[in-house]
This record gives structure tokens, sequence and C-alpha cells, in this order.
């Protein structure tokens, strides 16, 4: 490499802008079959540093989700400049797996408890026929889609509310309360945007949100369905968890000194 390791320099802790195809990895979470992000990244922090790095994400996407701006931090034995982190980490990386760009923080930075909110987009491809050039890029629905009444239904969701109906069985979450900042739903030609940004997100919660607005979407339940669904605080009245090939983790914000990236980019231009 062509920067030195220098041992006499204190521990670097360091951000890193991460994007990856989430498609042949099962999540990013280290799991005992192996073959997730996090193997994969912390394996080429490795060979870069020479010596094992454990890394903490801003959020742990599951098997088939995608991100253009998973956050991650780390505490390095070894410094090195910000373009050194790119390049050197990149070269051990494959194809689907990137560092788009690292920063220098504070000493204890914690890509999690530090994130403000996270921002999600899940991309549904709306057409009678499937497509194998978007197949595991997004989700498919063959019936039309209304947006408008998709949109209109979100808004119910805005602000605190408890998340229950959206949450998986399995969610290991101390409280199912949760901020939803923004959201919205739009159409470009025969894709469909939803947009959800919150403070943190339950386990499934944006993949059981799109599910139930396909079901206004599709006209089988109404607008005000969604305030009910809301309401029950039962998962058993919502609609089934949706494919996750078209959610993609897409911002992370952080306290403004920090002057980290908040955004990566949109895999569709929403």
């Amino acid at each position: 490499m062509a920067d030195s390791l220098n041992t006499t320099q204190s521990v670097q802790s360091v951000a890193l802008g991460i994007e990856y195809d989430g498609r042949n990895y099962f999540g990013w979470q280290t799991q005992p079959e192996g073959n997730t992000v996090q193997d994969v990244l912390e394996d080429a922090l490795r060979r870069f540093l020479t010596v094992p790095v454990a890394t903490i994400c801003a959020g742990r996407t599951d098997r088939g989700v995608h991100a253009t701006h998973q956050v991650v931090s780390i505490a390095s034995p070894f410094r090195r400049a910000e373009a050194s982190w790119i390049r050197g980490v990149n070269t051990f990386l494959p194809d689907d797996i990137a560092v788009k760009w690292a920063c220098e923080v504070p000493a204890g930075f914690h890509a999690r408890f530090d994130a403000v909110s996270r921002t999600y987009q899940y991309w549904i491809f709306n057409h009678p026929v499937r497509s194998p050039v978007m197949h595991g890029k997004t989700g498919w629905v063959w019936r039309p889609l209304d947006a408008q009444k998709m949109h209109e239904a979100a808004q119910i969701l805005v602000g605190e509310h408890d998340f229950t109906s959206f949450r998986a069985a399995e969610c290991q979450a101390a409280t199912p309360v949760r901020t939803i900042k923004h959201i919205s739903v739009r159409r470009q030609g025969n894709l469909i945007g939803v947009e959800i940004s919150a403070n943190a997100f339950l386990q499934h919660m944006v993949r059981n949100i799109v599910g139930s607005l396909i079901y206004v979407g599709t006209g089988r339940e109404s607008v005000q369905w969604l305030a009910d669904v809301l309401e029950a605080k039962s998962r058993a009245v919502a609609a089934p968890t949706f494919d996750p090939s078209g959610l993609y983790l897409t911002g992370v914000e952080y306290p403004s000194e920090l002057g980290l990236p908040e955004d990566g980019l949109s895999p569709f231009g929403f």
C-alpha cells in the first residue's frame, strides 16, 4: 500500500459509507453460515490493515436488501488518509460491495446509536408482465396501482406511533414506538417509489408498510383502512411482509457537527 502503517499514532475512529447489492448475501449481520455483507467487509478490512477490525452499521439490512448509503463505524489501530480507506478497502471487495466515502470521526462514534434518522426507499415494478431486468432489484405487482391513493394513505403513518401492526413477530426492539418524519409515494413510468424517513425502524417495518400500501393501491382496501391497521396494534390485521428485493437503505442522518454525508444515490432517481 502507498501509506505505511504507523503504530505510534492513536487509534483512528472512522465512518465508512458503503454501497452494496444485497442479492448475493444473507443480509448485513454476521451469521453462523457466513456469506453476509459484514463478513465480506470485515475480511476486506483485515486484509487492508493486516489485523481484524470489528464493524458497527447504521441499519442491519435483511437478506436480499440493498444499500446505497449504509454507514459503518470502525476503530482502527492504524491511521490512514480518507482516500486511502476508499482505495485500499475496495481493492479487497467484490464488485457488488464498495466503500463510497470515508470520514474521520470523534472517538466513540457509533454508527447505529449516533444516527438521528434513517431513510429507506422501496421500488415496485408495476406492470402486467414480470421483468427479468428488474428481478432482484424491485418488487413486482402485476395489478395496476394507484400511487396517489397509496401516498394519501401513507400520510396516516407520519408522526410518533405504536407500529406493532408493522413489526415482525421476531423483532427484539424494546418498544414498538417509532417516529416517521416523512413518507411519500410517487410513480415514475412503470415504477412506483416509496420513501420513508424515521428516527428508527422495527424489523421488517418498511416491507410490512409497503405490503399494506399495495393493498390500498390495488383497491383491495381503502385509504382509511391503513388508519384502522395502525390503531389495531396487531400484526395479524396488516398485509403480508413484501418482497425484500426492492428495498434500499439510502440515507442516514447524524448530528450536523460531524459533517457526514447524509444520502446515497437513489437507485431509480427518486
